[in-house]
């Protein structure tokens, strides 16, 4: 069976779905949504809102209650604590730019120091465990692929580099096959 990912090809959300198949050698195909696919009523009958689908975890979600509560924790911690501030931040610093727009440095500075505090905590996390999770790589570890690879793209890798703990476990993430495998669009 072929898992349909649909999407738009530079979204960081359909490039962590393609991460996750590549992890557990599942086949997919990118389905760009740009053609309006994802607005058909064969398509809303399974996403009503006729947005990118997901139809299931893919095996990276604990299932003991104790992991699956560990990974929803941390699951949280990245959409709280670094999605939040890394996306504003790459909006500034890697598409503004790549768009003929400007950075506004302001909102930018703010968004940086922010993270740094955030990634300030990753670090004492990450000094106790192997995995933000715990000691097993979870979902949410390879949440932050797509957008750290942004981050690092427009000059930001010292949110991980500065870091011992995060400098390790970053390294880890990035150095993984499945990521160096599609990391560049393959």
């Amino acid at each position: 069976m072929v898992i349909k990912i649909y999407s738009f090809p530079i979204s960081t959300c359909a490039r962590l779905v393609e991460l996750i198949c590549k992890e557990k050698d599942i086949p997919y195909e990118l389905v760009d949504y740009r053609e309006g696919e994802h607005k058909t009523p064969a398509f809303k009958e399974h996403q009503p809102f006729g947005q990118s689908l997901i139809s299931e975890p893919l095996g990276l979600i604990p299932t003991d209650l104790r992991a699956k509560a560990l990974f929803e924790q941390a699951s949280s911690i990245e959409i709280t604590n670094f999605d939040n501030f890394a996306g504003p931040l790459v909006v500034e610093k890697f598409h503004k730019p790549r768009l003929g727009g400007q950075t506004n440095e302001a909102k930018a500075a703010g968004y940086l120091a922010t993270l740094n505090a955030k990634m300030d905590v990753y670090d004492v996390i990450l000094g106790k465990q192997k995995y933000i999770a715990g000691e097993t790589l979870t979902l949410a570890d390879l949440q932050h692929l797509p957008l750290g690879r942004l981050l690092c793209t427009a000059g930001q890798a010292d949110v991980f580099s500065s870091r011992p703990n995060v400098a390790r476990w970053w390294n880890e993430l990035t150095s993984r096959p499945a990521w160096n495998a599609m990391k560049y669009g393959a």
